[in-house]
């Protein structure tokens, strides 16, 4: 099987090859081909990869290009990690909301929709070439923000695309090790969790038919233990009943998180734009050295990670920061819709079956084959969005599983933000501003029209595309 990266050049796609010439995952590939715009990122990290130590002889051919048809050509699975404007438009995203006094974060809120307004376009782009020149490969999309991109290009893929985010497997298996619930691997089985990329709630978690969820939320200590356990207050936890994402962290502790990020000396996003400006160039020129720089870099980075959120003195433990969240789910699920067996996994997906007719066609493709529901996984939201629910996955794609009815608030909270999220796509799509200006509006973490308006202005002062976006029905620069 021939696997391409779209966003070959990122810095995460050293865990992947990892991951690929080592431990169960190894064999699944024959060629790893990477794609870049930018050639001396690709240079640099294909440095990184010939300098990681091999084990018991493991390699695996690798080819770097910036070409995207010929990248495309021959190839059996995408993943996209794409980032069009790079880190600085990381930073732009997140300046122009917090210097409005509002949250800076790269994918919740205002950021998030800043991003996913540059981001939809280039990956329909993508989309539409693999109809053209790989039409039965499957997208695994990692481009944040995961569960938007994700449901703008299905009516160009189908059932062929699903999305992916480590948060949500990560919270279950870490509640699952405090709760000491054994969880058999690539299964989910007794786990109950609903909601939309970085907005989501684990709201069972069985051991021996025994919900033993309320039992954790009540144990202070063993809550203690996890990174999500330690974001949010015990009694606070204990009266909902439910164990958040870490992402809601700032939704339920807006101005606390909107403080500490007021109070750092660089954003998130101008601290990794820093730090990779100078990494880069060091990994394409150590040669030898070049995979070690790259994991101290790594290590790092993590360290770094919501860091808004910790007290201070507070540390990730050595189980966080070791890695091991997008990769292992991105190749699991690689390895079900090759073939190699069923998998349950939490994805980025529609809402309920069937998939979405051809948009050529207009028929309808067949649904994969499994226990999905006829009715919405998440009752209450529409069957065609995209949500992120557990779902079993096979040859024949992800089914996702039924899920209970969220409760008020939270179902209020997830129609909402999932409005937003439809608005944005809308505007990214046929280039409707006023579903943009309406997209900012309308987030619970921005909840203004004069904020709105001052956003979105801002945002094209820093990004001349998007103004050109609007004039051109949702064509974004060269796209």
């Amino acid at each position: 099987m021939r696997l391409m990266i779209a966003g070959g050049g990122g810095f995460r796609v050293p865990l992947i090859y990892r991951a690929l010439v080592a431990g169960p995952f190894s064999g699944l590939v024959a060629e790893l081909v990477l794609y870049d715009v930018d050639p001396a990122r690709l240079q640099a990290v294909t440095s990184v990869l010939q300098s990681m130590p091999a084990r018991q002889g493991a390699r695996l051919p690798v080819r770097a290009t910036t070409v995207l048809p010929e990248a495309l050509d021959g190839t059996d699975m995408v993943f996209a990690a794409i980032r069009p404007g790079g880190t600085a438009g990381r930073i732009a995203d997140e300046k122009v909301a917090q210097d409005l006094g509002l949250l800076g974060q790269e994918t919740t809120g205002a950021g998030g929709i800043s991003y996913a307004l540059r981001t939809i376009p280039h990956m329909l782009g993508l989309a539409r070439l693999m109809r053209e020149r790989c039409p039965d490969a499957w997208l695994i999309n990692f481009t944040n923000p995961a569960g938007m991109v994700t449901e703008a290009l299905l009516p160009v893929l189908g059932h062929r695309v699903v999305g992916i985010c480590d948060s949500a497997g990560g919270l279950v298996q870490r509640a699952a090790r405090a709760a000491g619930v054994p969880l058999a691997k690539d299964r989910l089985d007794g786990v109950g969790y609903y909601g939309l990329n970085h907005l989501g709630w684990l709201y069972r978690l069985e051991s021996g038919g025994r919900d033993v969820l309320p039992g954790l939320l009540a144990d202070a200590a063993a809550l203690q233990s996890f990174e999500e356990g330690r974001l949010f207050p015990q009694p606070f936890l204990a009266a909902l009943g439910l164990l958040p994402n870490e992402y809601l962290y700032y939704y339920y502790q807006q101005g606390t998180a909107r403080r500490a990020m007021q109070a750092m000396a660089q954003t998130r996003g101008e601290t990794i734009h820093s730090q990779q400006q100078e990494l880069y160039p060091r990994l394409a020129a150590a040669g030898p050295d070049a995979y070690r720089l790259w994991e101290e870099a790594r290590r790092s980075r993590e360290e770094g990670y919501l860091a808004e959120a910790r007290r201070d003195g507070e540390r990730r433990t050595e189980e966080d920061l070791a890695g091991g969240g997008y990769e292992r789910v991105a190749l699991a699920a690689m390895r079900a819709l090759a073939g190699g067996g069923e998998a349950q996994l939490i994805l980025n997906t529609r809402n309920a079956l069937p998939p979405l007719a051809n948009p050529e066609t207009r028929a309808p493709e067949p649904a994969p084959a499994g226990p999905g529901p006829s009715q919405p996984a998440i009752p209450g939201l529409p069957a065609d969005a995209v949500v992120e629910v557990p779902c079993t996955v096979t040859s024949a794609g992800a089914v996702p599983l039924p899920q209970q009815m969220p409760a008020g608030a939270q179902l209020e909270l997830l129609k909402r933000v999932k409005e937003v999220e439809r608005s944005t796509v809308r505007a990214a799509t046929t280039g409707d501003r006023a579903a943009a200006l309406a997209a900012f509006a309308r987030h619970p973490l921005v909840d203004s029209s004069d904020l709105a308006a001052r956003l979105l202005a801002g945002y094209e002062q820093e990004f001349p595309d998007l103004g050109k976006m609007w004039e051109g029905g949702g064509r974004y620069g060269k796209e």
